[in-house]
């Protein structure tokens, strides 16, 4: 009823490269919705903030398919709206393996190698948890732990995703450990703070600030897993994944794209065998990738 008398139907919205983050969900269920109603499907193609090139991050496991992890991608995963359009309407991602109308309108440009301060762009907010340009990169960092609701990532307070505390965490040695695990393009400062909002308000958090100190040696899914892994060995008493209720599991594991990362962390298992393991996983999709870029 909605799409009746409608000749296209358009989509130009700011998205943050990352799969968890629903506008790319929202996407694909339009696409459907254009396919079954034989509406031209128009995407109005913008920079991805965390560039086209980075690739990292866990891969979906299509049993673990929601909302928050509609399509076999990694976590991040280096397109734009319009690049990743093709790729789901190509592949028969869509229900059922419709396909729609796709018209994509590429960018000006831009080049795969920009970070957004380099676009000349202003940043508009795309939510109020992604107040700035450079939010992007904490979300991959510090998102999954938000997930299970154990522990604080800056949400409520004035850095959303920029924070990693709780009111049982050793700043001062959740810092020294992780800054000796000297993690490259990225330094950590112990800090205490009062979140003002959402269902912290009025505890004194202690943990850390990230601060990235050179975003092209960054490794977002290494800082990710690194955080994960140091919460869990310095305070097994105050077990993040034990003390998470059951639906808060659900989310973490449907944010990652399966169970496999949670299960590994809580087997201690050595955060390099874990990379590389995600890092294996990747492999087929960067060959898939390639045939849908639009942009050098």
């Amino acid at each position: 009823d909605m799409l009746r008398g409608i000749d296209v139907l358009v989509y130009d919205i700011q998205d943050i490269g990352v799969r968890s983050y629903t506008y790319i969900s929202t996407m694909g269920l339009a696409m459907e919705a254009a396919a079954e109603n034989n509406v031209t499907f128009v995407v109005l193609d913008r920079p991805d903030p965390l560039t086209g090139i980075r690739v990292e991050g866990t891969m979906l496991d299509p049993k673990f398919k929601s909302f928050i992890g509609a399509y076999q991608i990694p976590y991040v995963y280096g397109m734009t709206a319009g690049e990743l359009a093709e790729m789901i309407n190509m592949e028969g991602w869509l229900q059922n393996g419709v396909k729609c109308k796709l018209v994509v309108i590429p960018m000006d440009g831009w080049k795969r190698s920009m970070w957004w301060d380099e676009t000349g762009l202003p940043w508009v907010p795309t939510s109020p948890h992604i107040p700035h340009a450079t939010t992007p990169m904490f979300y991959v960092m510090t998102g999954l732990l938000g997930e299970l609701g154990t522990a604080n990532q800056g949400v409520g307070y004035t850095m959303p995703f920029e924070l990693v505390g709780a009111q049982w965490v050793d700043g001062e040695k959740l810092a020294d450990e992780l800054n000796s695990r000297k993690l490259a393009g990225v330094i950590f400062r112990p800090l205490s703070y009062r979140p003002f909002y959402f269902d912290t308000s009025g505890s004194r958090f202690l943990g850390v600030q990230v601060h990235v100190t050179d975003s092209e040696k960054l490794n977002m899914t290494a800082v990710q897993v690194n955080v994960l892994d140091a919460l869990q060995r310095l305070f097994p008493e105050k077990d993040i994944f034990a003390r998470a209720k059951p639906e808060r599991i659900g989310s973490f594991d449907k944010a990652a794209g399966s169970s496999d990362l949670r299960k590994a962390l809580q087997s201690r298992k050595r955060v390099e065998e874990i990379l590389r393991d995600i890092d294996r996983e990747r492999a087929p999709f960067m060959i898939e990738r390639g045939k849908y870029l639009l942009y050098d």
